[in-house]
């Protein structure tokens, strides 16, 4: 079903488009454990046998708790299987995103998404930049960044890619290490970054959209309710379907706890939206 979407090459392999993300497998607030720990597994090895072959996750989703039922459920994984992570945050006692910026705090995440994954090399790491906790805000990424690429040099991460970034950040980071996608928050309603993901498209850089539904609040619009009625499809599939048709370079990870939601989004791959529809959804982030 989701060979639909088609594919992207992403860290020199050949990623399906409409992947998984699992940071709603931890508890509230992306903080403890989940609130049905054989649910979360089922998640997993369901996204799995629907050909997902492109998982996104980190060591302070829990903090530990993604990774872990990552391993359980799926290793040994399945050699096509991508396992993209993310580090330079970390989780306080209250639950709080906190910096974790420092070299060692950077090792230690590095460490700690190989010890709970399983792995002996990380496929991809995205260094989340924390100058501003609620979205991309200027400042240097150069120490964080150089800190990763020697991690990248000991052979502990292969690839790197950059999570809450703004296009002049990207650039400082191209004069240091390579990068092979960048991870920001994009949406039906939320189009900061048009610009930047044409810009990326032209040079073959995968974006990655995270809070694709809208996150924490789920995107809700009287036009795209709409176009679902008309297309006999639910709100969230068409709005996953307009970022499919949006930019080819654009990788989906929508996540959720559950397996019939889980088949509900894959099922946006086969959903094509006509002209006029997209146009009305255009003018939504308009």
């Amino acid at each position: 079903m989701i060979d639909q979407a088609g594919s992207y090459t992403f860290a020199g392999r050949e990623v399906k488009r409409l992947g998984y993300g699992a940071m709603q497998l931890a508890g509230p607030g992306v903080f403890g454990p989940p609130r049905d720990h054989d649910e979360a597994l089922a998640v997993l090895r369901a996204a799995v046998a629907a050909g997902v072959n492109h998982l996104d996750t980190s060591d302070f989703y829990g903090p530990h708790v993604t990774n872990r039922l990552i391993r359980e459920a799926l290793s040994p994984y399945p050699q096509d299987l991508l396992i993209v992570t993310k580090i330079g945050a970390r989780r306080g006692d209250d639950a709080s995103w906190l910096p974790a910026f420092a070299p060692d705090e950077l090792a230690r995440a590095v460490n700690d998404n190989l010890e709970n994954l399983g792995l002996e090399a990380l496929e991809v790491v995205n260094l989340r930049l924390m100058f501003d906790v609620h979205g991309p805000a200027e400042g240097s990424l150069a120490t964080p960044l150089k800190a990763v690429a020697d991690l990248q040099r000991q052979g502990l991460v292969r690839h790197i890619g950059l999570s809450n970034v703004t296009p002049t950040q990207f650039e400082e980071a191209r004069d240091i290490a390579e990068i092979v996608c960048v991870q920001n928050q994009y949406n039906l309603a939320h189009r900061d970054d048009d610009t930047f993901i044409d810009a990326l498209a032209a040079e073959g850089v995968a974006y990655v959209p995270f809070f694709p539904l809208g996150g924490f609040s789920p995107l809700q619009s009287a036009t795209l309710s709409e176009v679902a009625v008309q297309l006999d499809a639910t709100p969230m599939q068409v709005a996953l379907a307009w970022l499919l048709q949006r930019s080819p370079n654009i990788l989906l990870i929508p996540g959720t706890s559950s397996v019939a939601h889980l088949h509900e989004n894959l099922a946006a791959a086969s959903l094509t939206l006509p002209q006029d529809a997209v146009a009305r959804l255009d003018a939504i982030g308009g």
